[in-house]
């Protein structure tokens, strides 16, 4: 039995499953609807694309998630070279992320002189799936950046398929995700808050792409037609389903406008269908395990949940943190100006790294640099006038 959170997982797992991988023959669709039958494809993952399931029942999410990525990137490389085997597949896969994160490669290579091609390959997936014993970095790795691990597999295809991975290929794609949620969420005729937040959410675990908010999308700006790979058609327009699915209904609009997703991706109209049918499949089946959909309003509850343990961390390190502001002129000065006018984007700018700057020096508050914790920012920032009211009013009325 492996324990994914010991060295040498990745080896004893192509040990024990050597003849229990799926033979997809050169079938992309299959591969792909087997795939989101796993929830890998939805961020949740509950199952392997393997002949015999494996006994996970003593297994972390953060395992189940590492072995479900290890083996899903497996899956797409016998996909491409049916005659491949695991130690090729190390090598490639290793060479692929020394091209998207070198410096990532860098400091494991450093922690790890000796180590094999294997065991450096399990500190990139700890990284990818970004793992860490945080109740509220979880919720944002298994609730949302683990929906956009997707990108990996398919920037590893196109690698595998032409030796080459363009320098603009990842940073593409996850912006055409980001932009297909957007105009899905502005498209709903009942908006929320918290759809406003889900968009912020998935904005928040981008890794290439430099924007951080859309206020406007146009259909035109989603230029779908580039895509030629079945494989990026099919998870874009899953990419919609659940974007849409947050309300657990489709209004006409919704649905006219996975139908023009589809119909721009030269999608078959079963194919959408059966996107319809599998989230909703899933879901259902799935509801009751996963934390993410345990509630009437999933969004509206991760983050009053995160609202609430935040505001713990900044109470228990008031007195340290008020200190560090106040020695801050330049960031009370702007907090100050915060209350009454819009910041520009350079300032906002400045706000955010000088905050950060200062949640280093606090060992408890280093939970704002973790991936994903952008987004508690505004809670902190929120919270400020409250540490140091005096100080506060005394900068508005300068």
């Amino acid at each position: 039995m492996i324990n994914p959170s010991t060295n040498g997982w990745i080896d004893k797992f192509f040990t024990e499953n050597q003849d229990n991988f799926i033979d997809f023959k050169i079938n992309y669709v299959s591969f792909y609807e087997s795939c989101r039958t796993t929830g890998f494809i939805y961020g949740y993952v509950v199952n392997f694309q393997l002949k015999t399931p494996l006994n996970t029942s003593k297994w972390s999410y953060d395992e189940i998630t590492k072995v479900g990525f290890l083996n899903t990137l497996f899956s797409i490389y016998t996909l491409e070279n049916q005659k491949g085997n695991s130690k090729d597949f190390i090598e490639l896969v290793y060479e692929f992320y020394k091209i998207i994160q070198p410096e990532n490669l860098n400091f494991i290579k450093k922690i790890l002189p000796e180590g094999s091609r294997s065991s450096r390959l399990e500190k990139v997936i700890d990284d990818r799936i970004q793992t860490n014993q945080n109740s509220i970095s979880k919720n944002f790795s298994h609730v949302i950046t683990n929906a956009l691990l997707f990108i990996d597999v398919l920037a590893f295809h196109h690698y595998l398929k032409n030796n080459n991975l363009p320098n603009d290929y990842l940073k593409n794609i996850e912006s055409d995700c980001i932009k297909i949620i957007s105009f899905a969420l502005n498209i709903k005729q009942n908006k929320s808050k918290y759809d406003e937040l889900l968009l912020k959410l998935f904005e928040n675990s981008i890794r290439y792409t430099k924007f951080t908010t859309i206020d406007s999308i146009a259909f035109s700006d989603l230029k779908l037609l580039k895509y030629n790979e079945i494989l990026e058609k099919l998870y874009l327009l899953d990419i919609a389903q659940m974007a849409l699915w947050s309300d657990e209904k489709l209004e006409e609009n919704e649905i006219q406008l996975l139908q023009q997703i589809s119909h721009d991706l030269g999608l078959d109209p079963l194919i959408l269908e059966k996107s319809e049918i599998q989230i909703n499949y899933f879901i259902q089946q799935y509801k009751a395990e996963i934390p993410f959909f345990n509630y009437s309003n999933p969004i509206k509850h991760f983050y009053d949940q995160a609202n609430k343990n935040v505001t713990k961390l900044i109470i228990r390190n008031k007195d340290r943190l008020t200190k560090e502001i106040k020695e801050s002129g330049e960031l009370m000065q702007l907090l100050a100006k915060s209350t009454s006018k819009d910041l520009s984007k350079e300032e906002k700018k400045k706000v955010k790294k000088q905050l950060l700057d200062i949640c280093k020096t606090i060992p408890s508050l280093t939970i704002f640099l973790l991936p994903g914790g952008g987004l508690l920012l505004p809670i902190l920032i929120k919270f400020i006038p409250q540490l140091l009211p005096s100080a506060f009013n005394e900068n508005l009325e300068d």
